[in-house]
């Protein structure tokens, strides 16, 4: 009873997967990178890669008929444990209280050399 979500708002499966899949009244978003949808670019700097990986995290929450507020975990990938700071300044101005559970990680490296992806789960209303 797998449900594929996708939309043009947020940059299109780069693989075998899909941007999110609604099963029940759970949402489990693909990790998003900071690819801008609307012209394949990526911007310098972790603040406003943040800024676009939620963005596009926003994106898909929109066409399942959620938004940030249905979040209740998200992981974090990090390009290395030093952008955490920034990222997170960036990461705070998007979750209100309650905030969801989350994980944040640096790994060896991610897709096209970006500084962040991050990945969520949501309740659907």
């Amino acid at each position: 009873m797998k449900e594929v979500i996708s939309t043009n708002a947020a940059p299109g499966a780069i693989g075998p997967y899909s941007q999110a899949i609604k099963v029940g009244n759970m949402l489990y978003c693909s990790g998003q990178i900071p690819v801008d949808p609307a012209t394949g670019t990526i911007p310098e700097g972790i603040k406003a890669q943040t800024a676009q990986s939620l963005a596009n995290v926003k994106a898909i929450l929109a066409a399942a008929g959620a938004s940030i507020e249905n979040v209740v975990k998200t992981t974090v990938f990090l390009a290395d444990m030093s952008l955490f700071g920034e990222m997170n300044e960036v990461y705070a101005q998007n979750f209100t209280e309650p905030f969801p559970a989350r994980s944040a990680v640096a790994v060896r490296e991610l897709p096209k050399q970006v500084l962040v992806e991050i990945e969520v789960i949501a309740i659907l209303g």
